[in-house]
């Protein structure tokens, strides 16, 4: 039996996708944990901005929310979530983290609701900020569980902006060229998007997950990736940071 799992693997994996010196937008929980995963191992100058207008501080433990006094901590500046919009519009933010109840083949999430939006079987918070977030960053990721329910052929609503209904379609819409979805993150694998389909194609598997597996989770059909790579399991130095300084109550990766 593995030594780690399945949330920090996840966490793990993310925090390996930002580079040091780019900029990134986001949120609590596991974003955050894999925010400051990288800071503290290969990304130290990653600039992290807070949806709340916490810009790159220096977090000292984990924040409960985008307002809680810690997104502040030592950082460069104090603002508030217009100009953290403003930033995304200017082409200033390179990645971002979100989440959601359902996405689709295109990368389109829904955190509003289940159901028809006028007597839905479930409410959720909604966009926040994760609609300008997803249709201004130049690339979004998604972290979530995987599984059928949210893992769907149509999304009940359309909160934030993917592919939409696939190439040009972001374009055509008056979102900025070049942006939109980059990687999906889950307990099983890892998604990316076929260039010119736009469609979610899987790019590595977990350790013991097979393609079919991943597929039998899913409500849509699934792309293969030319190469499809076996994910690098959570090293010993990420696990000791994540547990020790980035976690240490388990509170994300204790779920």
């Amino acid at each position: 039996m593995p030594d780690y799992n399945a949330m920090e693997l996840m966490i793990c994996i993310a925090a390996r996708l930002l580079e040091d010196g780019s900029t990134l937008g986001v949120g609590t929980g596991a974003p955050c944990a894999a925010a400051m995963l990288a800071q503290k191992t290969h990304a130290p100058s990653l600039f992290v901005a807070f949806e709340a207008g916490g810009l790159a501080p220096l977090l000292p433990s984990m924040p409960i929310s985008v307002g809680d006094s810690r997104t502040f901590y030592k950082g460069l500046m104090a603002t508030s979530m217009c100009d953290i919009m403003e930033a995304c519009q200017r082409g200033m933010v390179d990645y971002t983290f979100l989440g959601g109840a359902q996405i689709d083949m295109y990368g389109n999430l829904n955190s509003t609701v289940i159901g028809p939006h006028g007597k839905p079987a479930v409410r959720f918070p909604g966009s926040g900020g994760a609609n300008d977030f997803a249709s201004l960053c130049w690339r979004t990721m998604v972290l979530t569980q995987h599984d059928k329910r949210r893992f769907v052929a149509k999304l009940d609503f359309l909160t934030s902006p993917g592919f939409l209904t696939g190439p040009g379609a972001r374009e055509a819409a008056g979102l900025p060229k070049d942006t939109g979805p980059y990687k999906v993150i889950t307990d099983l694998a890892v998604m990316g998007f076929h260039a010119e389909s736009k469609r979610m194609q899987v790019e590595s598997l977990h350790p013991g997950v097979t393609f079919e597996q991943v597929q039998a989770n899913t409500g849509f059909e699934l792309l293969k990736a030319a190469r499809v790579t076996d994910s690098e399991p959570p090293r010993p130095n990420e696990l000791r940071i994540l547990r020790d300084e980035v976690d240490p109550y388990r509170y994300v990766i204790g779920r």
